[in-house]
């Protein structure tokens, strides 16, 4: 009798592929990103588990999240894909499966933009060169002028990422820790400047030097909790790269330990720290924060029983109040429930007439006002308002 294996086609290779979702956010809402698993599982068995909606410049998106191999040769200690893991569950398809799978999908409806991700074999430079034929089929070949955001492989070549900026909306260089010394802990083959900083000052020089074409935007992420990175440090480096080199956002993932990694025995990361860690990085991003307002205890951590910006205006605002009727828009954006818009919702509302109770903000489009009521002035005078008591 002969024994015939049918190889699994594309769309197939890709329900096997693995479930980058857990593991690569990609949208402006992280959270709601992240599907709820069954403990100890890390790679899809549905086609459904590899597509996400996401938030993206473009909108919301059903978008492909997946990989073109699970195989790697670098031995990141948290990571499910890491080389020797015999858990994993090693698939590969090749750039025009990859292609046609996602051009299908997409015809289809069944998505609209793509993520793609992949192990490293053989290098960065080659794994590289396989991502960017997978995009440049999908652009070119095909036409789609939709929503794509690729992965950049560690210390590529300056021309690889010119063309993954052209090709992509977004490119992930990921740090995965704000130092060297967590970094050797976290991932013992990467080096910190050399590998993956150089990527985020490379694609600023590159936005700078062609500042007419439409590159994509950098983003990082970050393994929070595994090797006792402080917030401190995670948050000073974040700030640093959105003011200096560009950087789009940071995505912050609390540590989950997985089986049969050498980190399989550690605690996980409480997700509210990493809640706390995007709600700090806005502020330094938004709302014109320094580093140093935040509220870091001893350790170099931000406290999760309570919101940074809450926190500042309880230790600032209580006995100062900010008048609304006079404060600039850096003033109004120290207010806890007084975000971006809302500033200029007031800046403008008020070169109308006065605001003289919540009942104004809450028509200006400002939602919870009685949170920034301990805060605020109202016509010269403290808001009426019942404070929580629970």
């Amino acid at each position: 009798m002969v024994n015939i294996q049918i190889a699994p086609d594309p769309i197939q290779k890709i329900t096997q592929m693995g479930d980058v979702t857990l593991y690569e956010p990609a949208g402006d809402q992280p959270f709601s990103e992240r599907p709820r698993l069954p403990t100890g599982k890390y790679q899809s068995h549905s086609l459904a588990e590899c597509i996400t909606n996401v938030s993206t410049p473009m909108g919301k998106k059903p978008i492909l999240k997946t990989m073109l191999t699970t195989a790697c040769e670098r031995d990141c200690y948290y990571c499910p894909f890491r080389a020797g893991r015999a858990k994993t569950r090693r698939m590969t398809i090749t750039a025009d499966d990859l292609a046609k799978a996602f051009l299908a999908l997409q015809q289809g409806g069944a998505v609209d933009g793509l993520f793609l991700s992949s192990g490293i074999i053989k290098g960065s430079i080659p794994t590289q060169d396989k991502l960017l034929d997978a995009a440049d089929i999908i652009r070119r070949k095909h036409h789609y002028r939709g929503y794509i955001h690729l992965k950049i492989m560690p210390g590529i070549e300056d021309a690889q990422l010119y063309r993954a900026m052209q090709l992509a909306d977004r490119i992930s260089v990921n740090l995965e820790a704000p130092t060297q010394e967590r970094l050797n802990a976290l991932a013992p083959k990467k080096h910190l400047e050399r590998e993956l900083l150089a990527m985020v000052h490379m694609a600023e020089q590159i936005r700078r030097a062609h500042p007419h074409e439409k590159l994509a935007r950098t983003v990082t992420q970050f393994v929070v909790g595994a090797v006792g990175d402080t917030d401190l440090e995670l948050l000073s480096l974040t700030n640093n790269l959105h003011r200096h080199l560009g950087l789009t956002r940071a995505y912050f993932s609390a540590f989950h330990p997985i089986l049969q990694t050498p980190f399989e025995n550690l605690a996980p990361t409480d997700a509210l720290r990493e809640f706390r860690l995007y709600q700090s990085s806005f502020l330094l991003r938004d709302y014109g924060w320094e580093v140093e307002d935040l509220p870091f205890g001893q350790g170099g951590n931000l406290p999760t029983d309570v919101d940074p910006k809450k926190a500042w205006a309880e230790a600032h605002l209580r006995e100062q109040p900010v008048d609304l009727q006079t404060a600039d828009r850096a003033q109004l954006l120290r207010v806890p429930s007084i975000g971006p818009k809302g500033a200029e919702a007031i800046l403008k509302a008020r070169r109308q007439g006065k605001l003289a109770a919540l009942a104004d903000l809450c028509k200006l489009g400002i939602a919870a006002p009685e949170r920034a009521a301990p805060y605020i002035l109202l016509d010269g005078k403290r808001p009426a308002w019942q404070e929580r008591l629970f």
